[in-house]
């Protein structure tokens, strides 16, 4: 099975790099389970969802305070969706969030099947989602692994500077800064945290590669495959911090290996000597059971492991019937932003609001 997957990325990449759209749906043809039926008999893996051949364009989220707006990059301009909750107070000024999309998905479709715009309403934060051009990704990845090119660190960038667009335009507080990444957008979030570290607070990784771990097309397989040895990361600074990390992984991914998960928070831990707490185990309902390990250096939080039972590549706990999203898992949205809340007030950030 992992030889045929990996045989089907390799084709989708190349077919894509050379005949374009047309060859990208070919090469989606291999069929899989859709994300959200019930599991099978113990020991088989869950698969994605893919989007079907006779599927519509993905839902678009319902964004009541979206503005399209382009912001200057090393590369190219990166177009972006941003949302503000309702009944913003004259003066009040708010912590950021910017979302990095996956492959096959855009700004809106994960803005849809997280519903983080509905969780920022309430708990009162903005939403930043930077948007894949099609010409730099006929399949709208983010170049993550893309590192020796130079590639990754240009779209890096760029998402650097669509965050410093809004903090000066919007009523954005730039100390409250954080990133989220699903699948591709995760390898492009832990990288830019790696470039900045500290001009964030928290980093969340769903279903992604570490920093360090790909720098071209067959790196890259290798790492998504579980078959790439963990590589430290290179500190220019002794004094230098990372920004705390959460990893959210699915136990029965087929395309990110979940091995990946647990080398994303112990590479995080080895750069602030963190050690690993004991794991505690959570079920809510019917929802997948996930194990949570905490990584402590002192008293404080470097690194967190969520590793969902049965999940596959899909965003935990997302909108039902969206590509890449799963219902049955925990919230990923409300997770991600716990955390990230943690990260704030133990920060010292100054209160703006």
């Amino acid at each position: 099975m992992n030889q045929l997957l990996q045989r089907s990325l390799k084709a989708m990449t190349r077919l894509a790099l050379r005949t374009g759209a047309r060859a990208i749906k070919l090469a989606l043809k291999t069929a899989k389970r859709p994300q959200g039926a019930k599991a099978g008999k113990a020991g088989k893996r869950a698969t994605p969802l893919r989007v079907a051949k006779t599927a519509k364009t993905p839902t678009r989220a319902k964004l009541s305070s979206a503005a399209k707006g382009m912001a200057s990059g090393v590369h190219q301009g990166r177009r972006y969706l941003l949302f503000k909750p309702p009944n913003m107070g004259r003066g009040e000024s708010l912590p950021l969030v910017a979302m990095l999309h996956g492959c096959m998905q855009d700004a809106q479709s994960l803005a849809a099947s997280t519903r983080m715009n509905r969780l920022a309403s309430s708990e009162r934060f903005m939403v930043l989602y930077p948007q894949q051009d099609r010409l730099s990704n006929l399949q709208s990845c983010w170049n993550w692994y893309e590192t020796r090119t130079g590639r990754a660190q240009r779209e890096a960038d760029s998402i650097a500077a669509a965050i410093e667009h809004v903090c000066a335009s919007q009523p954005a507080d730039r100390h409250k800064v954080a990133l989220v990444g699903m699948s591709a957008g995760a390898g492009l979030a832990s990288l830019l945290a790696l470039r900045l570290p500290g001009r964030f607070l928290a980093v969340v990784m769903h279903s992604g590669i570490a920093p360090g771990q790909a720098s071209s097309y067959a790196t890259a397989l290798r790492a998504m495959g579980g078959r790439a040895k963990a590589v430290a990361l290179t500190r220019t600074n002794a004094d230098q911090h990372l920004p705390a990390l959460l990893v959210i992984q699915g136990s029965g991914d087929s395309i990110v290996a979940s091995i990946n998960g647990t080398q994303s928070a112990q590479i995080w831990a080895d750069w602030e000597g963190a050690l690993p707490g004991r794991v505690h185990a959570v079920r809510r309902g019917k929802r997948f059971a996930a194990d949570i390990t905490d990584y402590y250096a002192g008293e404080r939080q470097v690194a967190t492991l969520c590793m969902v039972h049965g999940l596959g590549h899909a965003w935990s706990g997302g909108a039902a019937g969206q590509p890449y999203s799963d219902p049955l898992g925990p919230d990923a949205s409300r997770l991600a932003w716990s955390f990230i809340k943690k990260q704030i007030a133990c920060s010292g950030a100054p209160n703006l609001a």
